[in-house]
């Protein structure tokens, strides 16, 4: 191993992690969220997650009555 360090880690040696805890938010990460990525043309064409969900639920609802 180099003692060189690495010129893509961007951690500084002045962060303090010493009061962290690891995992602190796991199970509230898991129980509500669901990430979806975009890709980049599709995502441009929305100013806000909002407006994907809305443009989503129209969707699903025209898709559920079979107009989709």
């Amino acid at each position: 191993m180099s003692d060189k360090p690495d010129p893509d880690d961007e951690m500084l040696d002045e962060y303090d992690f010493t009061e962290g805890v690891r995992g602190k938010y796991v199970e509230r990460l898991k129980q509500g969220s669901n990430v979806v990525v975009l890709d980049p043309d599709v995502a441009s064409k929305f100013d806000s997650p909002q407006e994907v969900n809305r443009a989503l639920r129209v969707y699903l609802k025209n898709r559920e009555s079979g107009a989709a």
